[in-house]
C-alpha cells in the first residue's frame, strides 16, 4: 500500500500507526513508514503521518522514531483524538526538540488535528489556536459518533429514525467555523463502505457544499469522486473567473473606476469578488482550464 500510493491521483497521502496497526504491529509500521518516506516518489503529494494519540504509550515514540528518521522527507504529523489545546502545544514542543537535534528547519513539520469525540468538539477552535504548525481540522467520524452515542453502524450514514434534516451538520459546521477563523484547512473524515461510490459521493457532497476542502479516501476507487466534488463544476469556475476579470476591469479607470457594476444580469461587487475568488482558487488548484474570456464593453 505504501508502495502503490505514490502513484495514485490524490493531493495527500498520510501513513498510519493508528487504527489501521495492531499493538503489536506498531514498531515495524514506524519503520516500514521511515523507509517509504526516505525512498520517496510521492511527488506533488503531501506526506502525512498518523501517529497514536496521547492516551496511548505509544504516541512519543511515534513522533520520535519517525520524524528523527525522515522528517526531512515529511510535511505533516497527524495527531488523532485531540481533546484540548495542550495536546496540541506538547506535539509542538516534542517536535520543536526533534528539529533542533536533528537539525532541521524549526516549525517546517505541520499539525494535522483530529476531532473524533465530544470533547475535543468543544474545544476545536482552541485547538484550532494552539500552535503556528496546525494546518487543518480533521473530522473522524467513526469515533464520534461511538462518543456521543449515536445510534448507527455506518459511518458518515444518517442514523436510523433522524428522518429530517442532516445529524452531522452541526459538527461539521462546528468544525468549518473553527478552521475559517483560524484560516485551516477543513477536512471531511472517511466514508468506510468503501464498495459503495453512491454512498460516499452522497457524504462527500454534503461536506463539499458546505466549503470543506477535501475528503479522506481509504480506497484507490472512492479518489476519482472525491477530485470531482471537492473541485468546481466547469460552469461554475468559468463563472467565477469572468466575475474576476470583469470586477478588475469596471474598478479600473479604464473600465469608469466603479465599486459595483454589472455582468450580464448579475450586479457584481467587492463581496463577488472574494465569493468568485474560493471558487477560483479551487478550479486553479484542479488544474482547471477556463473556456469563457471576459470581454469589456464597448462604447
Amino acid at each position: 500500500m505504501l508502495d502503490k500510493a505514490k502513484g495514485l491521483p490524490a493531493d495527500q497521502v498520510f501513513m498510519d500507526i493508528e487504527d489501521a496497526v495492531a499493538p503489536l504491529a506498531k514498531p515495524d509500521a514506524r519503520k516500514n513508514i521511515v523507509a517509504a518516506l526516505n525512498e520517496g516518489g510521492y511527488d506533488g503529494k503531501v506526506r502525512s503521518v498518523r501517529v497514536n494519540d496521547w492516551t496511548t504509550e505509544w504516541t512519543y515514540r511515534d513522533v520520535i522514531e519517525v520524524v528523527s528518521g525522515a522528517g526531512a522527507n515529511l510535511d505533516c504529523i497527524m495527531l488523532p483524538k485531540v481533546q484540548g489545546p495542550e495536546q496540541i502545544r506538547a506535539l509542538d514542543m516534542l517536535l520543536t526538540q526533534i528539529e533542533k537535534s536533528e537539525g532541521l528547519d524549526v516549525g517546517r513539520i505541520g499539525i494535522e488535528a483530529q476531532i473524533e469525540n465530544a470533547m475535543g468538539l468543544t474545544m476545536v477552535d482552541e485547538i484550532a489556536a494552539a500552535s503556528p504548525r496546525v494546518e487543518t481540522i480533521i473530522f473522524g467520524p467513526a469515533d464520534f459518533m461511538a462518543s456521543i452515542n449515536m445510534k448507527s453502524l455506518v459511518v458518515g450514514e444518517q442514523p436510523p429514525g433522524y428522518d429530517v434534516g442532516d445529524a452531522y451538520h452541526y459538527i461539521l459546521m462546528r468544525i468549518l467555523m473553527a478552521a475559517r477563523a483560524y484560516d485551516k484547512q477543513a477536512i471531511d473524515g472517511p466514508y468506510l463502505q468503501i464498495k459503495d461510490l453512491d454512498g460516499y459521493t452522497r457524504v462527500a457532497e454534503r461536506s463539499a457544499a458546505l466549503g470543506f476542502d477535501g475528503k479522506w479516501v481509504l480506497h484507490p476507487d472512492q479518489i476519482a469522486a472525491a477530485n470531482e466534488i471537492f473541485s468546481p463544476r466547469q460552469d461554475d469556475y468559468d463563472h467565477a473567473e469572468l466575475i474576476l476579470d470583469a470586477y478588475e476591469w469596471y474598478t479600473s479607470a479604464a473600465g469608469g473606476a466603479r465599486g459595483a457594476a454589472m455582468l450580464g444580469d448579475e450586479m457584481i461587487d467587492e463581496a463577488s469578488r472574494k465569493m468568485a475568488l474560493v471558487i477560483a482558487g479551487k478550479g486553479r488548484a484542479a488544474g482547471m482550464q477556463r473556456t469563457q474570456t471576459f470581454e469589456p464593453p464597448q462604447s
